[in-house]
């Protein structure tokens, strides 16, 4: 989508004015359209497609604003604070932030709930700034006290949610997915948009399975249609996999002119190719799929550098060669942005597990024992009723944060208390089961599927399965309505039945990466171990270097796994390296 700055000047400072003009002029050098917000604020952006704006009220909106076909409206007051704002949430949904002009300052900024365009915020004497990114730079306007939070960096190493949630900088001011924030940011934002206002919703247990199918698979049509209307040309990622089929079978609706290439990518392992199936899904939607070799290579200290030049550590560029290999394709078959099913498996509940049956046993109490639905879970997780029964009566009445299990080497000198939640939509205050709760801790980390990468430089990526529609429907209903009871995302495959082959909506199993990834660490090793094992993170105690040793072994990879933990690492690492050389750089700058 691209990367934008808004720079606000601040009201009686007599540089701000020169200051102002001084960055203008280096948007401009670094390949921005700048144009006016107001006689004292500017908009810079660039990127593969033009940022847009749009004024509604006092909010001035920028990137994609599209209308809903299907409001969710909160039933505040009209008196209740920032009434507006939530209205506006309910009316656009989209990949837009908004800023507020009071006079001619910068007065206040919002983001849309589905985080798809990042933001974040500093100031000093003479400006206000808001920006997708920080770049180098721009790094000498940051505020002098501003440092890396190593408590902040050790828990994301245990818990990546937290990647997502505040910003691993101490300084900067991060506005979250639905939140509001008054500027100059001095006070913590607002959250205007927090999902269990919808999974709240999810206690309705009336609804037939038939009417929460329609109302999944009209979310989805809206969500699709509405992304696919921003685009020239389209590429659609089709794994093979439920997730992104649903998103083809409603692309084939859409927009299906408007598509000009459907990619595949196999690996030699048999559960890493999944070619059949997309075969499948192409005799299904009348559409001929291009399938190509998932492209491997191992790693280099300057790929490592690379990924992690965000204000974030780069969790989205961790699979260096495929999106490489991908940005390529896309550019040589002239397409201006994809649509991928990403995020299926958390907002569409991929895994019916006993925390189904825990989450109807919060809601419904004793009672939850009669449905007919508990048995086939039963079965499927290979327990017995009484023991999925006993687990749901203990778990009842604890609450619950989301996050995963940390891997043996990460340590951390601060504790999950002492820096509260993981992520705010995840507070203590939001009790939801724990189905539920990973539901929205899937949802929350979803905004990483739009970090920069090297796809994300070249073409816009779409993400219809985490759009604002269908999170909300996807909240509204609950765990056992979203598996039937005892299926994964069995709700989603009722809903698709009559669109995709037998093939697709029957399947039970999943591509499987483990061996592939394996190989390519391993391959990696000579250049991971020093990365780690000598690093800045081991340096600051973050790292159980011996423990973290025996895990880089070639052996231990290839038939254990971990590629996902291991590149946080290393994408955490990449990251503590570019910021600690890029204050130094801009400290030195502010001193000559």
């Amino acid at each position: 989508m691209g990367d934008y700055l808004i720079v606000g000047e601040k009201a009686g400072s007599q540089a701000s004015g020169a200051r102002s003009t001084s960055l203008r002029d280096q948007c401009r050098a670094q390949g921005f359209t700048v144009q006016s917000l107001g006689p004292r604020s500017w908009l810079a952006a660039r990127g593969p497609r033009p940022l847009k704006t749009l004024t509604v009220g006092a909010w001035t909106l920028v990137g994609d604003v599209l209308n809903r076909n299907h409001r969710q409206l909160d039933p505040a007051s009209d008196l209740e604070p920032h009434s507006y704002e939530k209205k506006l949430f309910s009316r656009f949904w989209g990949r837009f932030v908004g800023v507020r002009l009071r006079g001619e300052a910068l007065d206040a900024v919002l983001r849309d709930p589905s985080g798809s365009l990042e933001c974040v915020t500093w100031h000093d004497d003479d400006l206000v700034l808001v920006g997708s990114d920080i770049p180098g730079w721009i790094t000498p306007t940051l505020p002098p006290q501003t440092r890396i939070d190593f408590n902040r960096v050790g828990l994301a190493l245990a818990d990546p949610i937290r990647v997502w949630s505040d910003l691993l900088l101490e300084g900067p001011r991060v506005v979250l997915p639905g939140s509001i924030l008054a500027l100059p940011a001095e006070d913590p934002a607002t959250l205007l948009w927090r999902p269990d206002t919808f999974a709240h919703q999810s206690d309705r247990w009336d609804m037939a399975p038939a009417a929460a199918a329609d109302l999944i698979a009209k979310a989805i049509d809206e969500a699709v249609a509405g992304l696919a209307s921003l685009s020239r040309s389209l590429g659609c990622e089709v794994s093979g996999g439920l997730d992104s089929s649903v998103v083809a079978a409603s692309l084939t609706i859409a927009a299906k002119d408007k598509v000009r290439l459907w990619l595949n990518a196999w690996g030699d392992d048999t559960g890493a190719d999944e070619r059949r199936y997309v075969a499948d899904l192409g005799l299904q939607l009348g559409m001929a799929p291009t399938h190509v070799p998932r492209a491997q290579a191992s790693l280099s200290e300057a790929d490592l550098l690379s990924m992690s030049q965000g204000v974030r550590p780069g969790l989205n560029a961790m699979d260096w060669a495929y999106d490489a290999a991908w940005a390529a394709q896309w550019q040589a078959a002239g397409v201006d942005a994809v649509m991928t099913g990403k995020g299926g498996d958390s907002v569409l509940i991929q895994a019916a597990t006993a925390d189904v049956f825990t989450d109807r046993f919060r809601s419904q109490g004793w009672r939850s024992i009669l449905s007919p639905d508990l048995p086939g879970l039963a079965r499927l997780n290979q327990r017995s009723v009484w023991s999925l029964i006993d687990e749901a009566r203990r778990k009842s009445g604890t609450r619950l944060a989301g996050g995963e299990a940390a891997p043996g080497w990460a340590l951390t000198t601060a504790t999950r208390e002492e820096l509260g939640p993981a992520h705010p939509w995840l507070s203590s205050d939001a009790a939801s089961g724990p189905a539920k709760t990973h539901q929205i801790a899937g949802i929350a980390s979803g905004v990483s599927f739009s970090a920069p990468s090297r796809q994300t430089a070249v073409v816009d990526v779409f993400h219809p399965l985490l759009a604002q529609p269908v999170v909300e429907a996807a909240l509204s209903l609950s765990p056992a309505q979203l598996t039937l009871g005892a299926k994964d995302r069995g709700l989603v495959r009722l809903a698709f039945a009559n669109r995709l082959p037998p093939s697709i909506t029957h399947r039970r199993s999943k591509g499987d990466m483990t061996a592939f990834y394996g190989r390519l660490l391993a391959a990696s090793l000579p250049v991971l171990r020093p990365w780690l094992l000598d690093g800045r993170l081991a340096r600051e105690g973050l790292l159980d270097v011996a423990a973290l040793e025996q895990a880089l072994k070639p052996e231990v990879l290839l038939w254990r796994g971990g590629f996902g933990e291991i590149m946080i690492a290393a994408a955490l690492e990449g990251w503590v390296r570019v910021w600690a050389d890029r204050l130094s750089q801009a400290a030195k700058t502010l001193t000559a």
